[in-house]
């Protein structure tokens, strides 16, 4: 590590690292690193269940993905979507999204907003593409739909909004049964946010003249690493306990809800000897942004593929114009809203 690596301050919110800690209100939050690689991998901490609906709407979508499938469905259903990727060359993904972002920039003025016109839509069109879907611009505006409703509590409008995109999405993705192409769909929605927001992460921090720019040479798989770790488009997945558990020195009863802390835990001094500051390179860096253990993302290896692509233009290309950088409210993303660049 030299002087000339970034360092991230932690973005608002970010807890400080320590033993689980209970409020009623909210229930048990986890944040050192070893505590949440703990719960990651013991199954007597699940994904909460979700309510179904009927079939194509957002709530069977939800209840069919593998993302939120209790233990006795999990494994095979991460298995349609282990095998749509197993295809897929992250490098081809990497190189598709170039292109087009290359196309965009191509096409913009002096100036382009990266969220809107890069972040969002480029990666899931190389996706939608490579997965099969009949229109990939078509499909991903559909999924971004979806994507804005996808947690549980959203309004009725925004869900009814969802619902439309699911039945669109469903008419647009491949043949098969309704539980692979549901899972197809899920790995759409998967990559929406969480790509955007680490692409957006990157530009915000790394184009000059946002600050210490990385060395030319650095390469951008590594600097989008970091950029997982110190601030995570994904910064927290939700757990609850079906059998009483001892974490971190506390005991937990069955039925606890568990909100783990990507965010703290990335930054742990127990775990990174210079929590805040870039280490690419660094052999075993732990980080916990994609999961781990058998809910581990099935697609980290192509999401980083995709926003490799796309961040690889960014830094030939564009550089950081100086305005405020806003982020849209969620309890557990960190996607920016927009984020401004002059093309050179």
């Amino acid at each position: 590590m030299t002087d000339n690596w970034p360092h991230i301050a932690p973005a608002p919110g970010t807890p400080a690292c320590g033993a689980p800690s209970f409020e009623p209100e909210r229930g048990w939050w986890v944040t050192r690193h070893a505590d949440v690689r703990a719960a990651l991998t013991d199954r007597a901490f699940q994904v909460p269940a979700v309510d179904t609906g009927p079939p194509g709407t957002l709530a069977w979508l939800r209840a069919t993905v593998s993302r939120f499938s209790p233990q006795r469905q999990h494994a095979d259903r991460r298995a349609v979507a282990v095998s749509a990727l197993a295809p897929l060359d992250p490098d081809d993904l990497r190189l598709d999204a170039a292109r087009l972002a290359g196309a965009v920039l191509d096409r913009a003025g002096d100036r382009v907003d990266v969220m809107r016109e890069l972040a969002r839509p480029v990666p899931l069109l190389a996706l939608a593409d490579r997965l099969g879907f009949a229109d990939p611009a078509a499909a991903g505006t559909a999924v971004a739909v979806v994507a804005a409703a996808y947690h549980p509590g959203v309004d009725p409008d925004s869900t009814a909004r969802a619902d439309r995109a699911v039945t669109a999405l469903l008419a647009l993705a491949p043949q098969g049964p309704p539980e692979v192409r549901a899972n197809l769909i899920g790995l759409l929605v998967q990559a929406c946010d969480a790509t955007a927001g680490l692409i957006g992460a990157a530009a915000q921090h790394l184009l000059p003249p946002a600050g210490p720019r990385a060395p030319a040479t650095a390469r951008t798989a590594d600097l989008l690493g970091e950029v997982l770790r110190l601030d995570p488009p994904v910064r927290a997945t939700r757990r609850v306990t079906v059998d009483e558990v001892r974490l971190g020195g506390r005991d937990l009863p069955a039925g606890s809800p568990v909100l783990l802390r990507f965010d703290a835990a990335n930054r742990d001094p127990q775990a990174f000897t210079e929590p805040g500051t870039f280490q690419p390179g660094r052999p075993g860096a732990g980080l916990l942004t994609f999961g781990t253990g058998e809910r581990g993302c099935p697609g980290d290896r192509h999401a980083l593929a995709l926003a490799t692509g796309v961040f690889d233009v960014l830094r030939e290309r564009c550089r950081r114009n100086p305005t405020p950088v806003r982020h849209e409210p969620h309890p557990t993303l960190r996607v920016p809203t927009t984020l401004e660049v002059s093309v050179r």
